[in-house]
């Protein structure tokens, strides 16, 4: 199918974790809706914004008993362990299709043998598999007793997570590096569909200022502060900081007078800071991550940590059109030394090289693999 939206007869539901703020699996939501205008939306919660639902086509979602519990808004987190019952409370009995937007719960549904369910997997739950430990340590539950009951909840997620596999007739992975982690995890080859990154926002400018730019919501994941604290050993290199979130504190408390911190920023402020930027700083172990695909397609070649999707992202300095650059560790002295690295050879690095990079991430791109995809599944599924 060469087309950009679904026109046969099939009753579809898209089911998508929660719906609280507009992030990357938003964005792939966002294009899932476009290519199954007819679709029924469930979710586990919808508090979504009136602005970020206009991308939905108005769409809201069909939401589970989680939705009426106390801050349920606010601190939708703490109902993780009522999550697996709650997803599996949604009828989805007279779909023939069902595609599951998952990076925690959704794919967990409960379908029939002759629905067929497509999982498009952001990741599986991060914090229940490789990355328990890490979520243990930024949360201080190495010890006690309140570790020792977030440890025997995250060992029944690991279970229900891996039984409710079976209910997958088809896993898609938003990278090589989740493809690798759903085999790992669920035992399960995926096809690679990478995300869409809507690029119509962001323009080309090849004339670069003298600061580099960070962005991102600051979860400990995301190692903000580390990027803070690098530049603060770099006080003649200006940094500047858009985000907002638990880490913003402590980010302030490491910042030097050549970091400016602006905290949460509307879409515009944050492209004029993407465009001008000498480079995008990325330190995070993402599934993929979009924001360094979104400097790119302005021209901005990326730093970033040598791990995940992003190496699927960045074409490193060894390239033929390199548009970034790795370090090696989560660390201030690694990212540092980057950064010099980058001021040293940074001009190997081309902003048309950069756009040209991007592009192939497009939306149009993502439907058109989606759509092929679904049509190879289905007429799979039939023969069956």
């Amino acid at each position: 199918m060469a087309g950009t939206s679904y026109n046969d007869s099939m009753r579809v539901a898209i089911v998508h974790d929660w719906l609280v703020s507009w992030a990357g699996a938003e964005k792939v939501l966002e294009q899932l809706i476009a290519c199954f205008p007819n679709a029924d939306l469930f979710s586990v919660i919808d508090f979504l914004s009136d602005e970020h639902r206009a991308a939905l086509q108005g769409k809201r979602a069909m939401t589970t008993f989680i939705q009426n519990l106390p801050r349920s808004e606010s601190a939708y987190q703490k109902y993780l362990p009522l999550m697996p019952l709650a997803i599996e409370q949604l009828d989805l009995a007279g779909y023939d299709m069902v595609i599951s937007s998952s990076h925690a719960v959704a794919k967990g549904v409960l379908t029939g043998p002759d629905q067929l369910h497509i999982s498009y997997v952001h990741s599986p739950i991060r914090y229940a598999w490789d990355m328990q430990h890490q979520y243990l340590l930024e949360a201080g539950l190495q010890q006690g007793m309140k570790s020792g009951f977030v440890r025997m909840i995250l060992h029944y997620m690991r279970l229900w997570d891996t039984r409710t596999a079976n209910g997958v007739d088809v896993f898609i992975a938003n990278s090589e590096f989740i493809r690798r982690r759903v085999r790992k995890a669920y035992g399960r080859d995926a096809k690679v569909i990478y995300p869409p990154v809507d690029l119509s926002g962001f323009s080309l400018q090849e004339k670069k200022e003298d600061f580099y730019l960070t962005a991102s919501r600051m979860v400990p994941y995301k190692k903000m502060p580390m990027i803070v604290e690098a530049f603060r050993s770099l006080p003649e290199k200006r940094l500047v900081v858009i985000g907002d979130g638990s880490e913003l504190k402590r980010c302030k408390e490491l910042a030097g007078s050549n970091v400016e911190i602006l905290g949460w920023q509307p879409f515009s402020v944050l492209k004029d800071y993407m465009q001008r930027a000498k480079a995008f700083v990325f330190a995070a172990e993402e599934d993929f991550g979009i924001t360094p695909v979104e400097a790119q397609a302005c021209g901005t070649p990326v730093i970033a940590f040598g791990k995940g999707g992003v190496l699927e992202s960045v074409k490193g300095l060894k390239a033929e059109k390199p548009t970034g650059l790795f370090y090696q560790y989560q660390t201030p002295e690694s990212l540092a030394d980057a950064i010099m690295h980058f001021e040293a050879d940074g001009s190997k690095i081309l902003p048309i090289h950069c756009r040209e990079n991007a592009a192939f991430f497009s939306s149009d791109r993502f439907r058109s693999e989606l759509l092929s995809y679904v049509d190879e599944c289905k007429v799979l599924f039939q023969k069956n």
